[in-house]
């Protein structure tokens, strides 16, 4: 009795799957369609906005078993498969292949676009300017490291949008082409990655030489020419070079995220659920900072990250980035930037895009 329920339950699951792969075919037609309409029209194929409707969407209407994030991750899939359809789109990312950078672009773009890896942020920037690159994705804000100043010094002279943002969970690995952890006798990675991991090192191999390299994909290059060696990198880095995992998720704290954006010439539409980057200077008077503040609050406006970088064209002059909620095209925002405005001595938007989630 039992296995004739199960048989009528594969059943079901197989006519189920059968209707899935006809509704997939049928999206991808009609994606294919909307390209050629956006082609033609000149619109950007890249809409994060419109993606993250859709999801919520389908979270509203979803009464399970299925949870809202099992959703994401879906449709998330869908959308990086429809991407493919038509010329591909060419990335821009920051450091070699298999670095946490290229991790995030994958995860934004899917696989079947033209990544091109570059050696400094300012290189991301100049492909995307030259339009060598549709998109760029730079890392902007680790979780336990801090800003990486360099992106935001990059906005000061560059007229390039922030369209999206990238939160991605940072997971360490120990990748060697040996198989036993007890062969290790050194562990090649980035400075950072090795502080990342310190307690995991020391409970689990102490009597290993540490080599700091400048990244994790070249560690794990390294690693891959040496017998007895490991590296501390990605999991595409595993299946980029062929290592051996030897152990996952090493790192000393688990709630290590890093913010990485998506720069390109195109605004994004409102989501929704937005974000704005914003930067200025103010005037050299008392008070000045805090005259800054007033127009969040009285407009209601959350800030959720502020910071200060020098000018470099005067001492003591500084610009300041500051993020928010909401987007710019919003009545409470504009009258915002609008009051903020009047007491700068300059104010750009950076862009307003889909808040990213982890």
């Amino acid at each position: 009795m039992k296995n004739k329920d199960l048989d009528t339950l594969r059943t079901e699951i197989d006519d189920v799957d059968k209707s899935l792969i006809q509704l997939l075919n049928r999206r991808a037609s009609i994606v294919k369609q909307i390209n050629e309409v956006k082609k033609i029209s000149n619109f950007p194929r890249f809409d994060p906005a419109r993606e993250k409707k859709i999801i919520e969407k389908l979270q509203k209407i979803n009464k399970g078993p299925l949870s809202n994030q099992d959703i994401e991750t879906v449709m998330g899939a869908v959308f990086k498969v429809c991407r493919s359809f038509g010329e591909p789109l060419k990335i821009a990312y920051f450091g070699p292949a298999g670095t946490f950078t290229h991790q995030a672009s994958l995860y934004q773009f899917g696989e079947k676009n033209i990544y091109i890896s570059c050696r400094t942020i300012e290189n991301v920037f100049m492909e995307v300017e030259k339009k060598r690159a549709d998109y760029g994705v730079v890392p902007v804000e680790n979780s336990t490291e801090g800003v990486v100043t360099h992106t935001l010094d990059m906005f000061i002279d560059c007229d390039l949008i922030i369209t999206a943002e990238i939160m991605l969970e940072i997971h360490h690995f120990l990748l060697s082409r040996e198989t036993r952890l007890d062969k290790i006798k050194k562990v090649y990675s980035h400075p950072q990655a090795l502080a990342q991991c310190q307690k995991w090192l020391e409970d689990n191999i102490r009597d290993v030489s540490l080599v700091e390299t400048e990244s994790t994909a070249y560690a794990v290059e390294l690693a891959r020419k040496e017998h007895f060696s490991a590296a501390i990198g990605s999991e595409v880095s595993a299946g980029l070079y062929d290592m051996n995992i030897l152990a996952s998720n090493i790192e000393d704290f688990k709630e290590n995220v890093t913010r990485f954006l998506v720069i390109g010439a195109d605004e994004a539409k409102p989501s929704g659920d937005d974000k704005t980057s914003i930067m200025f200077s103010i005037k050299d008077r008392v008070g000045a900072l805090h005259d800054m503040l007033v127009p969040f609050k009285k407009y209601n406006i959350n800030l959720t990250r502020i910071e200060s970088r020098p000018t470099k064209k005067k001492a003591w002059e500084y610009i300041f980035f500051v993020d928010f909620l909401g987007h710019k095209d919003e009545d409470n925002v504009k009258s915002a930037l609008r009051m903020l405005e009047k007491n700068c001595a300059f104010l750009k938007i950076l862009g307003s895009y889909p808040k990213g989630n982890i």
